[in-house]
């Protein structure tokens, strides 16, 4: 409750909070005075939002040389922390494990409903993104479901980048955040597979047929997972 009283208090500043939204977009390190460049403030206070984040474990910074001399600037990014709050506190990831565990005790049965649940979870997910920009799903342009895709995934925390083929039958992407990495950490082969599911589910929900092919895996070592889906309207 502790720890979740000092993030609210921190994330209470309007400006930063926008901080903190500008660098989970980026998907790499800042500076403090790319930060000062984009809010219009004083790099003094650009520093000071920057450490109050890290305070809290938001953020995490190291000092690395930049190669054009001078001083080595201070460069943030995303903590591996994972930011939950609670009112009052409820253990999600306690929960988790247990259904994960319970699910692969049940061998390849609980396998295959694991896998199920997932894209079906994928698909309600699109679904509810349909419906609350009330679209029809079934009438959309390509342009129109990689939008409702990206929409969708950045609000599963995913913190994603698209990017469609010309000819619009192919699309990559990569995902700069596992929402499950905690659990994945113990469980990396099923809650990956699980994730895959999850992935098709949203696909499914928005194409005719999908060919969904992992190109990269942050839990093999990569620094993001990346994926081409192969699609047909």
């Amino acid at each position: 409750m502790e720890q979740t009283l000092k993030i609210t208090n921190v994330l209470s500043d309007p400006t930063r909070y926008y901080i903190y939204q500008y660098i989970t977009k980026r998907h790499r390190e800042v500076t403090v005075q790319e930060i000062a460049d984009n809010f219009n403030i004083h790099p003094n206070v650009a520093r000071l939002h920057l450490s109050k984040l890290e305070d809290v474990n938001m953020l995490s910074s190291e000092t690395k040389k930049t190669g054009k001399g001078g001083r080595p600037s201070r460069l943030y990014r995303l903590s591996e922390d994972v930011i939950q709050l609670h009112f009052p506190f409820r253990d999600y990831m306690l929960l988790s494990k247990v259904a994960i565990e319970t699910m692969m005790s049940l061998g390849e049965e609980g396998r295959k409903a694991l896998f199920l649940t997932g894209k079906r979870f994928g698909v309600e997910l699109i679904e509810q993104e349909l419906a609350k920009q009330g679209l029809p799903g079934d009438e959309l342009s390509f342009d129109e479901k990689l939008r409702i895709l990206k929409s969708a995934a950045t609000l599963a925390g995913f913190y994603p980048e698209f990017e469609a083929s010309g000819d619009q039958t192919k699309i990559y992407f990569q995902i700069f955040n596992c929402p499950f990495k905690e659990v994945a950490l113990e469980h990396t082969e099923a809650v990956c597979s699980m994730h895959h599911e999850f992935l098709k589910g949203m696909f499914g929900a928005l194409f005719t047929s999908v060919q969904l092919i992992e190109k990269e895996n942050m839990f093999a070592g990569c620094d993001v997972c990346s994926y081409q889906a192969f699609v047909s309207n």
